[in-house]
């Protein structure tokens, strides 16, 4: 739980990072390769090739492939047919799809999960829900491919992680994970980026080397080896966790205009979910025969 509400609080300045000193100035697509070229380097000198078999690395350099690579090209792509807060308000979905997959990919149904997903999605749509345009659903969509990428890595960790052997170390293994996403980035930089938006000063280098060592590298390991300690409910709903603290520290870093009664409810109504999680978790280990 501690690595998934640390990365959380990351990735909640990072998002204010990115709106402040990349958007609209650097092209996405460079951003997207220089972030997971930086976290690739991060990990490939610990990789230790022969800890997997060829059927695990391949796994996990798609689980990344997806997670980062296309999840990306989802997300960016969405921007061209909506707008900011219809992007974020549609990306509340996703706890519910964690919940879904992980349950399909090991193979049982658990309500509980479900309704806690659904619980924080309500709680996360409370925060940023501004209204829709008239033609949003092709953007809807795409979203949801990001939403459905980003699920399907987390969930999917998770269960590869159970065929690891126990003296695997994950930090030796991880550079696959961004050696897969790498696989995507780069061909859709040479394909759709726009070279003359490259950064032009030291602060945008300085905050794409932060996001690509820190909030890419450290985060997206960090978060998926907290994935494997907490109950599906839980990572579900700390996927919405994000958008309250992303609008508490864009706030206290840049005075964004926020909502305050929005932002109280909805983050009450994730704490909720949160709490019933973590308490039906505790209950099950307690519970005899567990």
């Amino acid at each position: 739980m501690f690595y998934l509400v640390a990365v959380t609080l990351l990735w909640a300045f990072s998002f204010s990072l990115i709106g402040e000193y990349l958007a609209g100035a650097v092209d996405s697509y460079f951003a997207v390769l220089t972030r997971v070229t930086l976290a690739s380097l991060v990990f490939l000198p610990f990789l230790k090739v022969s800890r997997l078999t060829a059927t695990q690395k391949g796994i996990l350099a798609l689980l990344g492939a997806l997670q980062l690579g296309v999840m990306y090209i989802f997300f960016y792509h969405s921007f061209m047919f909506l707008s900011v807060p219809e992007v974020l308000l549609f990306t509340i979905f996703t706890p519910l799809y964690v919940a879904m997959l992980n349950d399909a990919l090991f193979k049982r149904f658990t309500p509980f999960h479900l309704l806690c997903a659904i619980l924080a999605t309500v709680g996360a749509a409370a925060i940023r829900f501004e209204g829709v345009s008239e033609h949003f659903w092709t953007g809807f969509f795409i979203v949801q491919g990001a939403n459905l990428c980003f699920a399907l890595g987390q969930v999917g960790y998770r269960k590869l992680a159970a065929t690891f052997v126990p003296t695997v170390a994950s930090h030796n293994i991880f550079a696959w994970f961004y050696i897969g996403a790498l696989a995507v980035a780069l061909p859709a930089f040479l394909v759709l980026g726009n070279t003359s938006q490259l950064p032009q000063n030291a602060t945008q280098w300085g905050v794409l080397l932060w996001l690509g060592v820190v909030a890419s590298g450290l985060g997206y390991y960090f978060w998926n080896q907290g994935a494997l300690k907490v109950s599906a409910g839980t990572l579900a709903i700390m996927n919405n966790a994000l958008i309250p603290a992303g609008l508490i520290v864009n706030l206290v870093l840049w005075q964004k205009d926020t909502d305050f009664s929005r932002l109280m409810i909805g983050g009450a109504i994730i704490g909720l979910a949160l709490w019933l999680s973590q308490h039906r978790s505790q209950q099950d280990r307690k519970a005899p025969g567990s």
